[in-house]
């Protein structure tokens, strides 16, 4: 009887142990994969925000697109993981999630630094303070934990961008519009030019371990995400000029958002780094066809402003 006794019990704990390998490593990553494939479309559309036949404030949609860019990465059910802590941080288990908000905010910075120098700015004005605040609440620390928190500045971040966008209804208007003016839209096409051009560069780049291979695939993708949603902003911004004044611009930028749009959503269960003539993909290479695709249409968009 007691020998039954011990052979049940060690029965009971080796179907245990095998229950929670199999939750460590399969039932979790799922989670977290199909997790992260929902996450990662934004449910924000500024088509649908800002409909082309409704009245617009230059910079509304813009701003707007920023903000809510950064607080869906806030409101998640992770929340901001780059600065998690040890238990649940960066290197452990979502990692990816981790990555692709490092790309995400430093495709953010930048793009919110142009509405504030250039697309609201000539060099005889001011700055528009909203801006400012806005834009250096991005640029704190992404994995600093408190004093202060990533999370409490990017969210100050964000209400600086809604009171921007609140500033350019009021009358007068207590916020600056974007000029809408080629040579400042000619900026942002630069600053993104280099953006993808960084992504392009890390994911053709040799790497010294092939444990990095997910973290530079998912860190180019979030600068792809911020991309395309922030160029589907100036789509609306600049409705008039891109579609009906220069229509050939337009194409460009539809082209733009397409091949980024499919770049943002690529999910593989695994990140594989495959030979050319290897039986398993190179994520990385297939992600870079759309990120080298939108780069040389922005490149296009840039000579068309030019000329």
């Amino acid at each position: 009887m007691a020998d039954e006794t011990t052979n049940t019990r060690g029965t009971g704990w080796f179907v245990a142990l095998i229950s929670v390998l199999l939750l460590a490593t399969v039932v979790v990553p799922l989670l977290i994969h199909f997790g992260q494939k929902r996450h990662d479309v934004l449910p924000f559309d500024v088509t649908r925000a800002f409909p082309a036949d409704k009245p617009l404030v230059a910079g509304e949609a813009f701003a707007s697109t920023a903000a809510a860019l950064m607080e869906h990465e806030l409101s998640s059910l992770t929340g901001w993981r780059p600065n998690d802590f040890v238990l649940w941080g960066p290197r452990l288990w979502a990692d990816n999630n981790a990555n692709r908000q490092r790309g995400i905010i430093l495709a953010l910075r930048e793009s919110v630094r142009v509405l504030k120098d250039h697309l609201t700015k000539v060099s005889s004005n001011e700055y528009d303070p909203n801006l400012v605040a806005a834009d250096t609440a991005f640029r704190n620390d992404a994995e600093k934990f408190w004093l202060p928190s990533a999370e409490g500045k990017f969210r100050a971040g964000v209400r600086y961008l809604h009171a921007y966008v609140d500033g350019l209804k009021t009358d007068p208007p207590r916020s600056r519009p974007i000029i809408q003016r080629n040579i400042e839209l000619i900026r942002l096409c630069q600053a993104w030019n280099d953006l993808l051009g960084d992504a392009h560069g890390s994911l053709f780049a040799d790497l010294d371990s092939p444990w990095r291979t997910d973290d530079v695939f998912y860190r180019a993708q979030g600068v792809a995400h911020v991309i395309r949603h922030l160029a589907a902003a100036i789509a609306r911004e600049y409705h008039r000029e891109f579609y009906e004044v220069k229509p050939v611009v337009g194409s460009l930028l539809d082209d733009v958002i397409g091949a980024l749009s499919r770049a943002a959503v690529m999910k593989p269960l695994v990140v594989f780094d495959g030979a050319p003539d290897g039986i398993f993909a190179n994520h990385r290479r297939n992600l870079d066809a759309y990120i080298t695709e939108a780069r040389q249409k922005i490149y296009s968009i840039r000579e068309e402003l030019e000329k």
